[in-house]
C-alpha cells in the first residue's frame, strides 16, 4: 500500500478538521449532563486534568502514527510495526478503532437526528408557552415513535455521507472551513446572552467551585472516558487526519490548539446551558434529557426564548454534523485502502452504520424492555461501553505503540519538535499517560 497522496491544503485546514472531529455531542450534549450528574466543578476539574495528562499526549501520539505512516490506520500500523521489527498484528488496533468509531457513529446519528427534530420545533415556536409536563411528554412521544426517529436518523446520516463521498479537499475541508467558525460564533452569542440571565452566577459557581465530597471512583472513570471521547482520541480516527497533515506543520502546536478549542466549547456550552437551567430553578442533574427536556423548559420561560433555543439546536446540529463527517472518514479511508472507490466505500459504511443505529432507535419503543448487559438497553450500552471503555483501551494501545514500539527516528521526524521535546513527550506518555490510564481502567472494573 503506497502513501496517501491527499493532504489538507493548509495548517488552518488541518486544525479545523481535527477540531471538527473533536467538537460535537461530547461537548454540547454529553459534557453538560454528565457534569450535572457528577458534581459539577469536581468533574470539570478532573476532565481538564485528564485532557492535559492523557488526552493531549495520546492525541499527539495518534496523529503522529498517521503522519509517519501516511496511510489509513490499519495500513499505517502494519507498516510502522514492520519497520520496527514488531508483530504485524498491531494492525488489529486499527480494526478495533474502526469498530469503536462504527459503534459511536451509530448512536451519534440517532441523537443528532433528535437535534433536527428539536430545531424544527424550536423554529416553529413549538416550545413557546408549553408547560414542563407538555415538553417532557413531547420528548417521550418522539422517542417512542420509531418512524420519526428513523426518518431523522436517515436524514442526518445522508447529510454526513454526501460530504464524505466528496473527498478530503472538496468535502471535509470546505465544510469545516465554513461551519467551524460559524459554530464558535453561535456559541459566543449564546454565552454572552447567558451572562445577562439570573442563572449566570450560580452556573459559574456550579462549574468552577468543586465539592470534594462528590469524589467517587465512577466520577474519575467517567472524566477519563470523556477526555478521550471529547477529543476523538483512541479510535484511530485521528490517524487518518495525521496521514493528510501538511509536512511542515508543528504537530504539538496543532494538537494543543485543538485541545484548547475543544475544552473552550465544552465550557461555553456548559455556561450557556446551566445559566438557563439555574435561571429557572431546574435540576442540573437531569441526565441525558438535560438537552432535550430541561433546556427547552428553561428557554421557554426566557425573553426571546424561541430564538435562543433555535440557535442552540442549530449549534448542536452543526457540531454533530462536522464531527460525524470526520468520524466516518477513517472507516471510508480503511475501505479505500483495500481497493474500493470512495463512493462505494462511503455507501458501505453508511448502510452498516444506519442498520446498527436502528437498534438504538428501537431501544425506546419495541426493544425498550430488551436488556443486553445488566439492565442496559442497546442505546445505553452503545453510548457507554465504546466511550468509557473502548476509547481508553484504544488510547492505551496507541500510546504503547507510539512510545515503546514505533521506531524512534520515525517518531521524532513525525513529531518534529527536536530531541528535547521528543524526550519530554515520550517521558510523559510512558510514565504518566500509560500508567494513569491503566490505573483508572482497572479501578473502573471493580
Amino acid at each position: 500500500m503506497n502513501e496517501t497522496l491527499e493532504r489538507w491544503s493548509s495548517r488552518r485546514a488541518f486544525i479545523l478538521a481535527v477540531t471538527g472531529a473533536a467538537v460535537g455531542l461530547g461537548n454540547i450534549w454529553r459534557f453538560p449532563y454528565i457534569t450535572g450528574e457528577n458534581g459539577g466543578a469536581l468533574f470539570l476539574l478532573l476532565y481538564v486534568a485528564f485532557v492535559l495528562l492523557l488526552g493531549l499526549p495520546v492525541m499527539i501520539a495518534e496523529i503522529m502514527i498517521g503522519r509517519a505512516g501516511r496511510r489509513g490506520p490499519v495500513q499505517a500500523l502494519r507498516h510502522l510495526a514492520a519497520e520496527a521489527g514488531a508483530s504485524r498484528h498491531w494492525r488489529w488496533l486499527g480494526v478495533f478503532g474502526a469498530f469503536t468509531v462504527f459503534c459511536i457513529l451509530s448512536f451519534y446519528s440517532v441523537v443528532s437526528g433528535w437535534s433536527i427534530e428539536f430545531l424544527v420545533t424550536a423554529v416553529n415556536g413549538g416550545f413557546v408557552g408549553a408547560s414542563p409536563d407538555e415538553i417532557g411528554a413531547g420528548f417521550e412521544a418522539f422517542l417512542a415513535d420509531p418512524a420519526r426517529m428513523t426518518f431523522n436518523h436517515t436524514l442526518f446520516l445522508l447529510m454526513t455521507l454526501l460530504v464524505v463521498a466528496a473527498g478530503v479537499a472538496k468535502g471535509l475541508e470546505k465544510l469545516n472551513n465554513l461551519l467551524m467558525p460559524l459554530l464558535y460564533l453561535l456559541l459566543l452569542v449564546l454565552a454572552v446572552h447567558a451572562a445577562t440571565t439570573e442563572g449566570f452566577g450560580p452556573a459559574l459557581a456550579w462549574l468552577f467551585l468543586p465539592d470534594l465530597s462528590a469524589l467517587r471512583p465512577m466520577v474519575v472513570m467517567q472524566a477519563m472516558g470523556h477526555a478521550f471521547f471529547t477529543l476523538a482520541v483512541g479510535a484511530c480516527a485521528l490517524m487518518a487526519y495525521g496521514a493528510y497533515m501538511p509536512d511542515q506543520q508543528s504537530l504539538p502546536k496543532a494538537a494543543g490548539a485543538v485541545a484548547l478549542l475543544d475544552v473552550t466549547v465544552a465550557l461555553l456550552a456548559g455556561i450557556a446551558i446551566f445559566s438557563a437551567v439555574f435561571a429557572q430553578g431546574l435540576d442540573p442533574a437531569e441526565g441525558p434529557g438535560l438537552m432535550f427536556v430541561t433546556l427547552p423548559i428553561a428557554f421557554a420561560e426566557l425573553p426571546w426564548g424561541a430564538l435562543w433555543l433555535s440557535l442552540f439546536f442549530l449549534l448542536l446540529l452543526l457540531a454533530t454534523w462536522t464531527s460525524s463527517i470526520n468520524l466516518a472518514e477513517p472507516m471510508v479511508a480503511t475501505l479505500q485502502a483495500r481497493g474500493l472507490k470512495r463512493g462505494r466505500a462511503t455507501a458501505i459504511v453508511g448502510v452498516a452504520v444506519w442498520l446498527l443505529g436502528l437498534l438504538s432507535v428501537f431501544s425506546f419503543s419495541s426493544l425498550a424492555e430488551v436488556t443486553w448487559v445488566g439492565d442496559m438497553t442497546f442505546f445505553a450500552l452503545v453510548t457507554t461501553v465504546p466511550t468509557e471503555i473502548f476509547l481508553p483501551v484504544g488510547g492505551l494501545m496507541i500510546a504503547i505503540f507510539a512510545a515503546w514500539i514505533m521506531p524512534e527516528t520515525l517518531a521524532r521526524e513525525a513529531l518534529g519538535i527536536g530531541p528535547k521535546g521528543f524526550r519530554l513527550w515520550r517521558t510523559v506518555v510512558r510514565w504518566v499517560s500509560i500508567p494513569l490510564t491503566l490505573v483508572v481502567l482497572v479501578a473502573g472494573l471493580f
